[in-house]
């Protein structure tokens, strides 16, 4: 799975306040799929709100999903070298060994 980095958000042109959004809707969204940047959304010139295409909003979740994997490998590592966990083998033993009892 290759994972593009998102593109920062451009303070210049990727802020407009919601009033502004709906009035000029197919206009932002034709820019959006345009450059792929997320638009954040203003409300009483606070950010409220982020409308991005569907394309890079899967493509941040892909890569969400990849942070908690690595994250996971890595916390796995360091309790492997604390000597903490089970060898693959007894896990995988005891893991038949349930689903075996299971079934009957």
């Amino acid at each position: 799975m290759l994972i593009k980095l998102a593109a920062m958000i451009n303070l210049s042109k990727d802020i407009h306040s919601l009033t502004e959004f709906k009035r000029n809707t197919t206009e932002f969204l034709q820019q959006i799929k345009k450059t792929k940047h997320p638009l954040v959304l203003t409300v009483n010139g606070k950010a409220e709100l982020v409308v991005q295409d569907a394309e890079s909003y899967q493509e941040l979740l892909d890569a969400a999903e990849l942070v908690e994997t690595l994250k996971g490998i890595k916390l796995g590592l360091e309790q492997m070298q604390q000597g903490e966990g089970k060898k693959a083998e007894d896990f995988f033993n005891e893991l038949f060994n349930k689903l075996d009892s299971s079934n009957e």
